[in-house]
């Protein structure tokens, strides 16, 4: 595991190169959206297809410059050709309905869950396989 500049992102072992897994663990601030940005960028990057797990164990929303910070935003955006699933455990109810919403006009697979129902999503996700056969 290693840890964004102020802590608030965790990224987590993953099984697989082409599965990226963070914690959301305080406040996000705009270093560690950055931090986490520049991680799923390489991964495009490297894989081309990506699968992405978010567990929000203790999410407290996020600094307004992590909001609005340019390079993230251009990460997400470009994300949504590279990302095959993206899956969410612990999400608040708004972001649940984003997340729900996003997955029926975007073409990538979402899927939330509980987060007591983290090993579900981990094997839901392991079920899938690669992103890229």
């Amino acid at each position: 595991m290693t840890t964004a500049p102020d802590g608030s992102i965790i990224q987590r072992d993953a099984p697989r190169p082409d599965l990226l897994a963070f914690e959301i663990r305080d406040r996000i601030t705009k270093p560690d959206i950055e931090w986490m940005s520049a991680l799923v960028d390489a991964a495009m990057t490297a894989h081309g297809t990506i699968d992405m797990l978010l567990v929000m164990s203790h999410y407290e929303g996020s600094d307004l410059g992590a909001r609005f910070d340019g390079y993230a935003t251009g990460v997400m955006a470009r994300s949504v050709a590279h990302i095959r699933r993206y899956v969410v455990v612990g999400a608040p109810a708004f972001a649940r309905a984003m997340i729900t919403l996003s997955g029926a006009v975007l073409p990538v697979e979402t899927k939330t869950f509980d987060l007591a129902d983290e090993a579900a999503a981990w094997a839901y996700l392991a079920e899938a396989g690669p992103a890229k056969a």
